[in-house]
């Protein structure tokens, strides 16, 4: 069972029960004991040189005590019994004035069905194999395309231990791999530079995602991204149809709409859609849906970061707002069930209510359909970075690879798009939605107050009514 990796450490199950057991005190509504070690590698090369092997392992526990809507919360960069007495007892200073209540807890194992292998994918290749991968796809870029005047090549992998027990004494363990491959691409025609970026990965060893069929289709990806850029001529701006393509373009909805969808926000009544369940809060085309339980994605987990498992979570339904993501302090608050939402960057951070896989459902439409009904309008295809106000879904993306859509038809492909606008707005703009559902290739990295997680992100293409467009044309 994979709770065994604490026998090598200098913990027992009996001593985490014994720390959870004087956490169990009058004043005090939930506490649990959150243990982890991790290893973690990343190899980098530009300039035709491997110029980055940094490897790093941590181990340490996190202690949290609960009591109304106020915690504490104590880590220790180890795991020692000594450490693990230390961080209860500050973590229960939140109820000070509650009197002990003295019980014994007995450890019970909870189990969930495993996503991906207990495979640790820092041992599966060599040092040796692991350059030569990076090697080959600087080598692959370089001959595709004479232009080639910049390559960056990165290979990361991380293997995570986890176990966590709550004040019944029920503990749920898990054992994450998670490996990626980036690569960028500058490339230079008659003194003008454009660049493309690709990647994938996902939760699985690295030969599982990095075959050389792979790694050279990611080198090419990012190749065209950058030829087409060469292409292009300046972006239009103002009000117009947009279609979004599928896959990575679901940044936007997670951005713009998913974040507003976590319980925390709603609780606090900071998001757009607090205090909207049942109501229709956008197009009846679209339903969106958070679900960790997809196998070796990204942002997938057996349980979450407080052994909840995870689950197939439908937050809006046709347009109607259905539920929001929640961990275990905002579920008790607001009365609502958990949904397997409650995640942290590692031992040293609380958890919160979090993102895991978050798509938009697929429709019926053909993405050529959606084109053919547009006379003027942008096809964004790829997306980079953005930014987002939480509180009311104001965003500004960058799409990184679009076309004109001119008279129902792809033309020339534009640079300097930006969208704008409000994601409630944009769904509710809503009026086609794709039957080529797809999931980014495993890239997706989420922030949140100062903590960050690996997510997935999934649409399919989807085209927007009215949308406003910065561009750079004059």
């Amino acid at each position: 069972m994979s709770e065994l990796w604490i026998a090598d450490t200098a913990l027992s199950l009996d001593d985490i029960s014994v720390g959870i057991a004087k956490l169990s005190f009058r004043g005090i509504d939930d506490a649990d004991v959150f243990i982890q070690r991790a290893r973690q590698e990343t190899w980098a090369l530009n300039e035709g040189k491997v110029k980055t092997a940094d490897y790093s392992a941590s181990a340490g526990l996190g202690v949290r005590a609960l009591s109304g809507e106020q915690t504490g919360f104590a880590y220790a960069d180890g795991l020692t019994p000594v450490l693990l007495d230390d961080a209860v007892a500050a973590a229960r200073a939140i109820a000070r004035h509650g009197q002990s209540v003295t019980h014994a807890v007995h450890a019970q194992a909870q189990t969930a069905a495993a996503l991906y292998p207990a495979l640790d994918p820092l041992a599966q290749w060599t040092a040796e194999q692991k350059v030569a991968l990076l090697h080959r796809a600087d080598e692959y870029a370089r001959r595709r395309d004479s232009g080639v005047v910049d390559v960056s090549v990165s290979l990361s992998g991380s293997y995570e231990e986890m176990l966590v027990m709550g004040l019944d004494g029920r503990f749920a363990t898990d054992l994450r791999p998670l490996v990626r491959f980036n690569v960028s691409v500058v490339i230079e025609r008659n003194g003008r530079r454009e660049s493309g970026f690709s990647g994938g990965g996902g939760r699985d060893g690295y030969a599982c995602f990095f075959s050389d069929e792979q790694v050279l289709a990611y080198v090419d990806e990012a190749l065209t991204q950058a030829q087409l850029n060469h292409q292009a001529v300046a972006a239009p701006a103002g009000q117009m149809p947009v279609v979004l393509g599928n896959g990575w373009p679901g940044i936007l909805l997670h951005e713009a709409v998913g974040h507003g969808l976590e319980g925390d926000f709603n609780r606090k009544k900071t998001s757009v859609f607090s205090g909207k369940i049942g109501e229709q809060v956008c197009s009846p085309l679209c339903s969106v849906i958070d679900d960790g339980t997809l196998a070796g994605r990204r942002g997938s987990l057996s349980v979450d970061d407080e052994g909840t498992p995870s689950a197939h979570n439908v937050l809006i339904e046709n347009g109607v707002l259905k539920g929001y993501m929640q961990d275990r302090l905002n579920a008790r608050l607001m009365g609502t069930s958990l949904t397997g939402n409650g995640r942290r960057e590692s031992y040293a951070h609380l958890p919160m209510p979090r993102m895991t896989n978050t798509y938009l459902a697929a429709g019926h439409h053909h993405r050529e359909e959606m084109i053919e009904s547009v006379t003027r309008g942008i096809y964004a295809e790829t997306f980079g970075g953005g930014q987002v106000d939480i509180t009311n879904g104001q965003f500004v993306f960058a799409a990184t690879q679009a076309y004109l859509i001119e008279n129902g038809k792809l033309t020339t492909p534009v640079k300097g798009v930006t969208l704008i606008g409000s994601g409630l707005q944009a769904m509710q703009a809503v009026s086609m939605v794709g039957d080529d559902l797809a999931f980014d290739s495993g890239i997706g990295v989420c922030g949140k107050q100062g903590q960050s997680v690996p997510v997935g992100v999934g649409q399919p293409s989807v085209k927007i009514d009215e949308l406003t467009v910065g561009g750079t044309a004059l």
